[in-house]
């Protein structure tokens, strides 16, 4: 099958639809599909050979945070060429209602579109607004996927329809089997995410920490991400300082390792979460997870059962959980087996073949609508009754 992919965000700044895309179209190649994957990217990026360049993107602020996103005459006409030269079999789009290639894509593109719906947000005021100029191109869609119920839910509120709920994959195994690296290890706590962005929860962390410290002052918090680190740790107190440590941009490799290592994964995300990918990379890694408790984190940790939550933005919450789980192994090693169990529901052997289920579902659907037209055709030439 020809699976042509559209990336709405740019793919030289890493985010979770971005690691969505790429490892479903690498899942869809091993299994021997041709793929093409058309994402914003600056002209020195470094792509895969399966990833065509679409243009820079220019950063616009979107669903709380700001989005990389690329529009206008040149991304049209590039959407156009790809998708002439591609002759794609089934186009999956993600994100279609952002003000990128997605929605692009859809005016251009003819034959059978599965969209997949990422956002989560139950007051997207521009969404309703846009809905008129939305409406003919998500029509063209033959197929819609939500990557949680909460997706589902704001598509089925502001836009209509409805969607099949797939969640988002991750290959368990490479977690699962990465060496934990001693130097991260031994009462650590984790964080992944953009430093400089407000609801992935760090200041909630920060603002948490010096109470977890005076009951453990031997912990410390492992930070991975972009960002300013002078200005994440200015509200903390000077002699606490050193008990963070920030370890940059890290590859994949070392994302496993970190969540291998660390004692307890903290997600403090404050809002803006469909899904929560990081929750079941950590799953996956076998790390105990501690998080906010945004609907879509309950969801994803089996409603507490595979991960604990505590009251969103609520630092003190979070301070007595962290505290009560640092202390008690069992507890940890109790969560870290119901999470390894629950996260292969998240595999890519299962989210893959579910997607791929759609592909088939869609084309085959085009396949008859073509064949009746060319009945239909042949039967009104030569003058000939239905029976």
């Amino acid at each position: 099958m020809r699976i042509g992919i559209v990336c709405p965000y740019s793919w030289d700044v890493p985010g979770g639809v971005q690691f969505h895309i790429r490892d479903l179209a690498e899942y869809f190649i091993r299994l021997g599909h041709e793929v093409s994957v058309l994402a914003p990217a600056d002209d020195d990026t470094p792509l895969p050979p399966y990833v065509v360049s679409a243009g820079r993107a220019v950063p616009v602020p979107y669903n709380g945070s700001v989005a990389r996103l690329n529009f206008g005459f040149l991304s049209a006409a590039r959407v156009r060429r790809w998708l002439h030269e591609g002759a794609f079999d089934v186009v999956h789009i993600h994100e279609p209602t952002s003000p990128s290639l997605g929605l692009l894509t859809c005016w251009a593109a003819q034959g059978p579109i599965v969209a997949t719906f990422h956002t989560s947000n139950p007051r997207s005021r521009a969404m309703i607004a846009a809905y008129s100029i939305l409406q003919a191109a998500l029509e063209k869609i033959s197929a819609r996927i939500a990557v949680s119920e909460y997706a589902r839910r704001t598509l089925v509120e502001h836009l209509g329809g409805d969607a099949v709920v797939i969640p988002n994959g991750v290959d368990v195994d490479f977690f699962a089997k990465a060496e934990p690296k001693p130097e991260w290890q031994g009462d650590t706590i984790g964080f992944i995410g953009r430093i400089d962005e407000p609801r992935k929860g760090l200041p909630v962390l920060m603002k948490a920490l010096p109470r977890i410290l005076a009951t453990r002052p031997q912990a410390r918090l492992l930070v991975a991400g972009r960002g300013d680190e002078e200005a994440a740790v200015e509200d903390l107190p000077k002699e606490l300082r050193a008990r963070v440590e920030f370890l940059g941009m890290i590859s994949d490799e070392d994302k496993a390792r970190f969540l291998r290592s660390v004692d307890l994964y903290v997600a403090p995300n404050t809002g803006g979460e469909s899904f929560g990918i990081i929750l079941v990379e950590a799953m996956s890694a076998g790390a105990p997870v501690l998080a906010s408790d945004l609907d879509a984190f309950v969801q994803v940790l089996d409603q507490g059962e595979a991960g604990e939550v505590f009251a969103n933005e609520n630092a003190d919450a979070l301070a007595e959980a962290a505290v009560r789980l640092l202390a008690d192994p069992e507890r940890r090693a109790a969560l870290s087996e119901r999470g390894s169990t629950h996260v292969r529901r998240f595999d890519w052997s299962t989210v893959g073949a579910d997607i791929l289920s759609v592909y088939e579902t869609v084309t085959a659907g085009a396949a008859a609508v073509a064949a009746d037209e060319r009945t239909t055709g042949f039967r009104a030439r030569f003058g000939l009754a239905r029976d």
